[in-house]
């Protein structure tokens, strides 16, 4: 299983927030040392998050992930309010691997079929973002009526080949994952799926493998020194 370092950008700081809470940030980093930190001690990927972008809609953070894209050696997946093509199309321009789409899939899926028509589906992830089961949007400001593994079904039937799935009332608490959504949400679909939200431990991956992730996202954790990144990935491996 793959370990994909978190970095939300806002205001071109590296910052953390707990539950998505943009009221409640927990620290505040320069994001070209927090990703090349994370790259020189071993993730093969960084996942790369406009906060900015995810509230408003439209990039606020495009030079910072410029930025990060020239210096990294890893390739980035980049989201955070990619609500229409061209942002879709700027973020892979300005060197993003992959582009998550999370809002739009509930609101424009006719952009995520259409960019999946014009780049492929292994440069595309949709992001299901999820409180008591149901999808939030716009930076996870707002909720929805959509069912969290009914948008896992629609989209993959549209042709999304990888997805990511968030537990928003676990992420940035370091309490634990909620397992038993992740299970529910990779049984969902027949493609992999990347985890997040409240992983805590070494423990809390080893299990999300089991499981069948294909990766998990780690933020807060690696912040804070929960889970030392070189010893997860070594136990990952010989797992």
């Amino acid at each position: 299983m793959e370990l994909i370092p978190a970095v939300d950008l806002r205001d071109g700081r590296c910052v953390r927030l707990y539950q998505g809470d943009f009221s409640r940030e927990l620290l505040s980093e320069d994001p070209l040392s927090v990703a090349l930190k994370w790259q020189d001690q071993g993730a093969a990927r960084l996942h790369v998050v406009d906060l900015d972008g995810a509230a408003s809609g439209r990039p606020g953070n495009l030079a910072t992930i410029r930025q990060i894209a020239a210096c990294a050696r890893v390739p980035l997946q980049v989201g955070g309010g990619v609500r229409d093509l061209d942002t879709a199309l700027t973020l892979l321009n300005a060197g993003a691997d992959r582009v998550v789409l999370g809002t739009a899939a509930v609101e424009h899926p006719d952009l995520v079929r259409g960019l999946l028509e014009k780049v492929g589906p292994g440069r595309v992830i949709v992001s299901v973002d999820a409180r008591d089961g149901k999808v939030a949007v716009r930076g996870w400001t707002e909720g929805s009526h959509v069912d969290s593994l009914a948008l896992l079904r629609r989209m993959a039937q549209l042709g999304v080949s990888r997805f990511v799935y968030t537990d928003i009332a676990q992420d940035g608490t370091l309490s634990e994952p909620n397992f038993a959504a992740v299970e529910s949400a990779i049984a969902a679909v027949d493609c992999p799926l990347i985890a997040a939200g409240g992983i805590s431990s070494i423990d809390h991956l080893v299990r999300l493998a089991e499981l069948g992730a294909e990766g998990a996202i780690v933020g807060t954790a690696l912040f804070t020194g929960a889970v030392d990144l070189p010893q997860a990935l070594r136990t990952l491996r010989q797992d």
